[in-house]
Order: C-alpha cells, then structure tokens, then sequence
C-alpha cells in the first residue's frame, strides 16, 4: 500500500465462485479488510500435440482471477498471506 494507491493483491479462484464469497472467504479465514474485489472470467488454452499417427488437441480448465482491493486500514501486508512471490502468476485459493 502507497499514499496513493490502497494495497491490491490477484487470486486464481474457482470459476463458480462468486465476489461476494471471495470477500466472505478472505475475511473470515484470514482476517483481511477486503474493500472491493472485481473477477475476470479467462478461457483456458488450447493445445496440439503431434503425435505418429494423428494430432491431438486438448485445453487446459477455464479459471476465474480475482482483483482484490484492501481497504486503508491495512497497512503491511504478512509474506504468507498475500505477497506473491512470483508476480507472473496469481495464487490459488
């Protein structure tokens, strides 16, 4: 979090499940002061795989990532909970 812009963190969540679950699940079990979450709806990718005699295509699962805001009063984020350490990918809840 900056004087500017309040704390964010991205999650890879189940595609069923619904904002307000998300904010339910990260409040109670974590105790995070979630302000806002937005959720973006993402096609898994397809693939072809050249085998001997026939190409195979298959897709990876469609998944959901949520956009969580925090509000002001989170102030330091703990490493465990919400900092990701590989900031190409989102975390799985």
């Amino acid at each position: 979090a900056t004087k500017i812009a309040p704390a964010t963190a991205t999650f890879r969540v189940k595609p069923k499940m619904t904002k307000h679950e998300i904010k339910e699940y990260l409040t109670k079990i974590y105790n995070l002061p979630v302000k806002k979450v937005n959720t973006a709806n993402f096609a898994g990718k397809r693939k072809r795989a050249m085998g001997r005699q026939k190409i195979v295509e298959y897709k990876y699962k469609d998944f959901k990532k949520a956009f969580v805001t925090f509000d002001d009063s989170l102030k330091e984020v703990e490493e465990s909970v919400a900092w990701d350490r590989n900031p190409g990918r989102a975390t799985e809840i």
